[in-house]
C-alpha cells in the first residue's frame, strides 16, 4: 500500500505525502516516477535480453554504462556465463532466470536510473542465503547517497536504517533506531528476537 501510494498509483484521501515539502499531488506522475527506484520481491521483467531489461532503467544508457551497473549490482559474473551473456534472452517475466538473477538485474536497472529515492520492497524474501549475502552486497551500495525506504518483514535487513516504523493493521505502532526499539519492550524487538532465534 505504502509503495501504490508513493508512486501514485493511487492517491491519498485523507493527509498528504510530501517530497522536500512538495506535496507529490503537485508533481507530475512521469515526474514522480522518475525519481524513484524500485526494486521488489518479484521484479518486473519483460521478454528481451538481458541488456534490454537493464536499459529499461535508462533508455538512453550506452552499453558501456550497462555494464557498469551489471558490475556494480554483483550481476556481471552470471551474465557472462548465460549462453549469449547480455545478448541472452530472458523469457517472459524473466522465466530463464533464478529468482536471485532476476533480482540483481532489476539492482542493476536501479542503478542504471541513479534515481535519489530508493524503494526496496521485500527486495531479498524469495531467495536462498548465499544469493541473499551478493543481493545485500549489491542493495548497500545501491543505498549510498540517497534516501532510501526498505518494506521487509526478515527484519535483520533493517538493522542499519536511520529510522524504523512499524506498522500493524494499518497503522503506526512503534518508531526509532534499531537500537532504540531493541531497548524497549517493543513489538519490533519481540519479532526482531523471535526470527533471530528460528
Amino acid at each position: 500500500t505504502l509503495v501504490k501510494l508513493l508512486m501514485r498509483f493511487y492517491d491519498v484521501t485523507t493527509g498528504k505525502i510530501l517530497i522536500d515539502d512538495h506535496p507529490i499531488r503537485s508533481l507530475r506522475v512521469s515526474y514522480l516516477r522518475e525519481q524513484i527506484g524500485l526494486v521488489s520481491q518479484e521484479p518486473f521483467l519483460f521478454n528481451g535480453t538481458v541488456s534490454e531489461n537493464i536499459r529499461y532503467g535508462n533508455l538512453e544508457a550506452k552499453d558501456d554504462a550497462i555494464h557498469k551497473s551489471a558490475q556494480a549490482a554483483n550481476a556481471e559474473e552470471f551474465i557472462l556465463k548465460l549462453p549469449k551473456g547480455y545478448d541472452t534472452l530472458v523469457g517472459e517475466r524473466g522465466v530463464k532466470l533464478s529468482g536471485g538473477e532476476r533480482h540483481r538485474i532489476a539492482i542493476a536497472r536501479a542503478f542504471l536510473k541513479d534515481p535519489p529515492i530508493l524503494i526496496l520492497d521485500e527486495a531479498t524474501a524469495s531467495v536462498d542465503t548465499a544469493t541473499e549475502e551478493s543481493i545485500k552486497s549489491a542493495l548497500k551500495k545501491l543505498m549510498a547517497f540517497r534516501t532510501t525506504l526498505t518494506i521487509a518483514h526478515r527484519l535483520s535487513t533493517l538493522e542499519g536504517a536511520e529510522k524504523i516504523f512499524v506498522l500493524q493493521d494499518g497503522r503506526l505502532i512503534e518508531n526509532g533506531d534499531h537500537q532504540t526499539l531493541m531497548d524497549r519492550k517493543s513489538v519490533y524487538a519481540e519479532l526482531f528476537k523471535g526470527q533471530i532465534s528460528l
